[in-house]
């Protein structure tokens, strides 16, 4: 009996002796029994459970649509009549602040309180033609003797306003004109003595500078009247016979108006005309727009009688007059 033959351990023609036959072309390739078993297995499974699995299928289907349904729906469309009612509600709950509340309140730090004073017993400096002509009106308070400034009495109220954050402040003319003391008053209780810088009596207007001012003084934003048009919402800002600071709103009646004092001979040219209440007081206080940007100074009231109180025609000097007289840039 022949013995079938013993390979050696060497390395001489193992290359050769363990290369396997190459298998006919286009025959497949016999699949390993371990491949095949776990096929044969679940298709055997399968056939015996066939009903048990398509039940098991169809349950999770039913599961799937149950979760699909009850998760987050998209937000149904809002009627007209819900916007309304939710945007009613939401202004009820935190009111909105007016234009002309958000403009006072740009404005009036650098409003000040002008105070002019004479000597108790002494005749007035000033022209009284050239101080009635505006709503300035130091003739609209009587006289008397200052407790804060022994020996002087007061002549009159008026208003100013901070053009540069060094204390410089415009006012009306005929509010200062021949006082021998003038005294501000900032929005934080400061008061301070002022002296005349600069006049414009062709535009009654007047630039102090005071001898102390505010840690915190803030300076007026001004705005060019180039583009302001009648109709446009404004707020005169003043102490009106001495209360204050008072607001008055109202709009811009006309442009380039003219005024003349039915007590004095000056004329003012190139005037705003406003409706907003002015009285003796206001006269030297800012015009502003709801931005609280100062386009005016005003300056004077038109009453055909007498009484020197507002009617509802009101002037003031435009803001590129009075910037030009306190040495400012054009706009």
């Amino acid at each position: 009996m022949k013995k079938a033959p013993l390979y050696s351990r060497s390395r001489r023609g193992v290359a050769a002796d363990l290369v396997p036959p190459p298998e006919p072309t286009g025959a497949p390739a016999a699949e390993p029994q371990q491949a095949r078993a776990p096929r044969s297995r679940l298709r055997a499974f399968a056939g015996r459970h066939e009903r048990a699995l398509w039940a098991a299928a169809l349950l999770v289907l039913v599961l799937a649509a149950l979760l699909w349904r009850s998760g987050p729906k998209p937000p149904a469309a809002l009627t007209f009549e819900q916007i309304d009612h939710l945007v009613r509600q939401s202004i009820a709950d935190k009111p909105l602040a007016s234009a002309g509340a958000k403009a006072y309140e740009k404005i009036i730090p650098s409003v000040v309180r002008v105070v002019g004073y004479d000597r108790v017993g002494e005749s007035p400096h000033a022209d009284k033609k050239l101080r009635r002509d505006a709503p300035g009106s130091d003739d609209a308070r009587p006289k008397r003797d200052s407790g804060e400034l022994p020996g002087f009495e007061e002549r009159g109220v008026g208003t100013g306003v901070v053009i540069v954050d060094n204390g410089t402040i415009l006012t009306n003319l005929h509010v200062v004109m021949g006082a021998e003391r003038v005294r501000v008053t900032f929005m934080d209780g400061l008061e301070a003595d002022a002296k005349l810088l600069s006049v414009m009596p062709e535009h009654d207007l007047a630039v102090l500078r005071a001898s102390k001012i505010p840690d915190d003084l803030y300076a007026a934003t001004m705005r060019s009247t180039a583009d302001l048009q009648p109709g446009e919402r404004v707020l005169a800002v003043g102490f009106p016979f001495g209360i204050g600071p008072s607001a008055s709103e109202g709009v811009v009646s006309g442009l380039k108006r003219e005024f003349r004092s039915p007590e004095g001979e000056r004329m003012l040219t190139n005037l705003i005309q406003f409706d907003a209440a002015a009285n003796p007081g206001n006269s030297g206080g800012p015009l502003v727009t709801m931005e609280g940007e100062v386009v005016g100074i005003v300056t004077a009231i038109l009453n055909p009688t007498k009484q020197r109180v507002f009617v509802g025609i009101g002037f003031a000097v435009p803001i590129e007059n009075a910037a030009q007289g306190a040495g400012m840039p054009p706009f």
